[in-house]
């Protein structure tokens, strides 16, 4: 094995060599692309998605109409007057006092407008013990929960003079002030530290300092870039705080997975003996091209999100994407560079107290993996049926899978005040705190045929039972509309709310304003909004499943020029991601160790989870798979039996995959400390699903099964023997010597 020279194909084999050798300018041009796309993303600005641009159906339609018509809904609030107990009602001198003193007291704040006493609005339930007093935040409604708290305190105070009543505030102000202060810093600081914890996994994984910084400066840097290009790309596709939050996850993710696998693979082949110049030379042509595979791979994973059709997902495919390109450029460019400029300074900084293990030709061992692998392709046939019998059993309660836009008190349990304030509002006043808004604009609002539409629909939404009411109507003359609410039957439980809401659309805007013409009347609102985005999240799920699973056979299929490596990867994968559903499902669903995670009463699965974590771990896995078949197919390569190429391939990976691993489910798991119940359920599905991948399929399922396969690993017929080959030269003995043969004398092909 020599340390000469070395002539290896592949993209990544070129790039790292170029990179070794203008290493002061491949950092420099490095440096300048963060810099440039930095400055050109502050320089144009974020375009955010609009409110118009999340939805389509007639959600999308009321919203287009308001902001057509230059109309800033003002953020509406609402106070709870209640009585505690006994026989007081609101028709009582006392309560009658309280609801002055609320009126008085939030109109002094000068902070609010249109203030209406449940005694003209007629909003008083229908035991007599609760009333509404409801006003409007004045100025900018997405800013309104900066000026809210002038107005909680005047509540408060008047709270303060009558204990014999229940008298509390709950509105889309308070309620962003309160979401703002109690989860707003602790969801950054879930950002912030997953940095240093990956940091810490990476120095006990290398025992030194500058390693360990290696991969976080490199996923770091691509990070920054992307923000700058998420900022220009955002006037063709606009972005969002939720994409900006996805990107930083899955770029941390693989820009220290995609360095991780090459710096592993330079220090093991220095380590059996090799020259820096001929290690760096190596693991650029096998782990740079492993990188590249699932980077490309995990790339179009993440566009499958751009077929939703749904404003945010494309945001975040987009946004996942760009990051991912970077991170994968970045390892195959500038990484041997800097790995050619520290050589062995790259050890620098190492901790006494962690002492580099002891490897033997060149190959991290692993005892535990090693044991694990004797036993499964001794008996191969008895391990794939044990890992896929229980993989099976953890993706069975998914069957069952329940997904709905999760209510306040879903989300947040009873950890806030206001979350009982709005369960005390809803039981009084059904739908009250989420009512349906129906958007009307006509021709001429004033019209005696349209004020009798909308009387009339007023009278059917009760009269149908799809309201209780009270039902109100807010006229905008200048703008010929009118905002209708209608508190739904149902309230917080969403699937009788949406009844009513089908009723209101199908049975009661037909027989009303659907009769005037010239009327348009879409009806939005939050349980609307969350149908229509089932609905179109619905029809999605095919297409971008079909697009997902197809270009990442193709893919494999072109980079390994196997059938069988192409299917089987795909299944495995597939397993994966039931399993991760099905472990979502037993949690948050049917509460089975949900107080492990604090998840007690849940219920159900956020809407867009199961398709963003279909695509995150479609994505994501096919790093570990990439990785460790190209090490399997490596060995073979050099002339390796098939078994024992694949227990090479999978004890060598043993200590990057699980490194690895364990940082992607650190990260993920912060976010499953979250007292939000989407993140936690985020960061539960993703932390359980990388566990699972790492360990039951890469290290259990995926030797079994190829072990049971043997040479039809590598089968492909000859009819796609015309497809364009991208396999490189990866092995060593191909770089620095001539290729293993067979018993014939020919090359070995795999």
């Amino acid at each position: 094995m020599g340390n000469g020279d070395i002539r290896v194909r592949g993209l990544a084999a070129r790039a790292g060599g170029w990179s070794a050798r203008h290493r002061w300018a491949a950092v420099g041009i490095w440096v300048l692309f963060v810099v440039l796309a930095m400055g050109l993303g502050s320089a144009a600005g974020r375009v955010d998605v609009k409110d118009s641009d999340q939805l389509k159906g007639e959600t999308h339609t009321a919203a287009r109409i308001i902001e057509d018509a230059g109309i800033d809904e003002p953020a509406s609030e609402n106070v709870l007057i209640q009585a505690k107990g006994g026989d007081l009602k609101a028709t009582d001198a006392e309560f009658r006092d309280a609801v002055d003193a609320v009126v008085r007291a939030v109109e002094r704040t000068g902070r609010v407008t249109e203030v209406a006493s449940p005694y003209d609005t007629k909003t008083i339930s229908k035991d007599g013990r609760s009333a509404l007093v409801q006003f409007d935040m004045r100025g900018e409604p997405d800013t309104a929960g900066e000026r809210v708290e002038p107005v909680l305190k005047a509540v408060e105070g008047v709270q303060q003079d009558h204990e014999s009543l229940r008298i509390e505030e709950i509105g889309g102000a308070s309620m962003m002030k309160t979401f703002d202060d109690a989860f707003g810093d602790d969801f950054k600081k879930a950002e912030y530290s997953a940095v240093p914890v990956a940091f810490g996994i990476l120095l006990i994984a290398f025992g030194a300092l500058v390693a360990a910084l290696l991969p976080v400066v490199l996923a770091i840097t691509a990070i920054m870039a992307t923000m700058g290009l998420m900022g220009v790309v955002s006037h063709v596709m606009p972005m969002s705080d939720t994409a900006n939050s996805v990107m930083l996850l899955v770029g941390l993710a693989v820009g220290v997975d995609y360095c991780l696998f090459y710096l592993r693979r330079e220090r093991e082949e220095r380590e059996a003996g090799r020259d820096a110049q001929t290690a760096l030379r190596i693991a650029a042509a096998t782990s740079g091209r492993a990188i590249v595979v699932s980077g490309v791979t995990v790339c179009v994973a993440m566009a499958g999100m751009l077929f939703t059709g749904l404003a945010e997902f494309e945001a975040m495919g987009l946004a996942s994407l760009m990051v991912v390109a970077v991170a994968m450029v970045g390892s195959v460019t500038v990484l041997p560079a800097l790995l050619s400029l520290l050589g062995e300074r790259v050890e620098k900084g190492r901790l006494p107290f962690l002492r580099r293990r002891e490897r033997s030709g060149g190959a991290q061992d692993s005892r535990f993996w090693t044991a694990v692998l004797r036993r499964v392709l001794a008996r191969p046939v008895i391990a794939a049926a044990v890992a896929t019998g229980a993989l099976l059993a953890i993706a069975a309660p998914a069957l069952g899978m329940k997904t709905q836009q999760l209510t306040l008190d879903q989300e947040f349990g009873d950890s806030l005040p206001i979350v009982q304030t709005y369960n005390r509002l809803n039981e009084a006043f059904p739908g009250g705190s989420d009512p349906a808004e129906v958007v009307v604009k006509a021709d001429d609002i004033n019209a005696p045929e349209v004020k009798s539409a909308l009387a009339d629909f007023r009278d059917r939404a009760i009269s149908s039972g799809a309201s209780r009411g009270p039902v109100e109507i807010k006229l905008h003359d200048a703008q010929n509309m009118a905002f209708v609410y209608v508190p739904l039957v149902g309230g917080s439980d969403l699937d009788r709310a949406g009844a009513s809401l089908d009723k209101l659309r199908d049975e009661v805007r037909p027989a009303t304003l659907g009769k005037v013409d010239g009327v348009e009347a879409p009806i939005t609102g939050q349980v609307a909004g969350s149908k229509d985005f089932n609905d179109q999240l619905a029809g999605a799920v095919v297409p971008v499943f079909a697009f997902v699973v197809v270009f990442a056979f193709a893919l494999m299929l072109l980079s390994f020029r196997s059938l069988t490596i192409a299917a089987t990867s795909i299944v495995l994968n597939l397993l994966s991601v039931g399993a991760a559903y099905g472990i979502l499902v037993a949690v948050f669903q049917h509460g089975w160790g949900a107080s492990l995670v604090g998840a007690e009463g849940v219920g159900a699965i956020i809407t867009w989870l199961p398709l963003f974590l279909f695509v995150i771990l479609f994505g994501l896995s096919m790093d570990y798979h990439v990785f460790v078949v190209s090490r399997i197919r490596e060995a073979r390569l050099r002339g390796l039996a098939t078994k024992d190429a694949i227990r090479h391939g999978v004890v060598t990976t043993a200590g990057v995959v699980t490194s690895a691993a364990v940082i992607m489910v650190a990260v993920f798991a912060i976010f499953g400390t979250l007292s939000m119940q989407s993140m936690k359920q985020m960061g539960v599905g993703l932390a359980a699903a990388v566990l699972i991948d790492a360990t039951i399929i890469r290290g259990v399922l995926l030797p079994a099964v190829m072990a049971l396969l043997g040479e039809r690993n590598w089968y492909l017929p000859k009819w796609l023997h015309r497809l364009p080959d991208l396999t490189h030269d990866e092995t060593p003995q191909a770089v620095a010597g001539p290729a293993a043969r067979d018993d014939e004398g020919e090359p070995l092909k795999v």
